[in-house]
């Protein structure tokens, strides 16, 4: 069986959290065709944030496959003391998607790639999320004392500042969480 992966490539973003906009007043719109950092338009904004974009084919793989592209974003992003902590939220986000979306419910029309992991920088955080065809809620499972799963929405909630979860449209849902930039509070 052929594993698919589909990569976007990181590029700046631009500022729509409400703490950017509290801070800063809304985002400026640019002038010309392409603002850039250097242009008047955006001084005074915190630094441009970053995306990046994983499609995974709702393998098996995929949590390895996830941690890999975590760790290359966040090293090109020149923040390796995020890596630990984000390469595990990220894997128990992907594991729970390919188990519990996708293995408990078999799609009646397949997609290349079902899952669609994606990380967003802020100028004080890094968001991670997961959008996977099932709209069901993530959901905490009573685990008996001698099972070692059931435990990653725990994990995810000790690792990040927050996390939830949304329906996505035309149907799904993305489950993402929110770690703090090393340093920052």
């Amino acid at each position: 069986m052929t594993t698919h992966v589909s990569t976007i490539s990181t590029t700046t973003a631009g500022h729509g959290s409400r703490r950017a906009t509290q801070r800063c007043g809304p985002k400026p719109l640019p002038e010309g065709p392409c603002a850039t950092p250097q242009e008047p338009a955006l001084e005074g904004l915190p630094p441009l944030g970053g995306f990046a974009a994983c499609g995974l084919d709702g393998s098996l793989r995929n949590p390895c496959q996830a941690r890999r592209f975590v760790a290359h974003t966040l090293h090109l992003w020149e923040l390796p003391l995020l890596v630990a902590d984000m390469t595990l939220v990220v894997s128990e986000l992907v594991t729970g998607a390919v188990r519990h979306a996708l293995l408990a419910e078999p799609q009646e029309h397949p997609v290349d790639y079902p899952l669609w992991l994606g990380l967003v920088r802020h100028p004080d955080h890094v968001v991670c999320s997961v959008a996977d065809p099932n709209p069901e809620p993530p959901g905490r499972r009573d685990a008996d004392s001698g099972d070692f799963e059931g435990f990653g929405l725990e994990l995810i909630g000790a690792l990040s500042e927050s996390w939830s979860w949304s329906l996505t449209e035309p149907r799904g849902k993305t489950v993402w969480a929110s770690l703090a930039l090393p340093g920052r509070d």
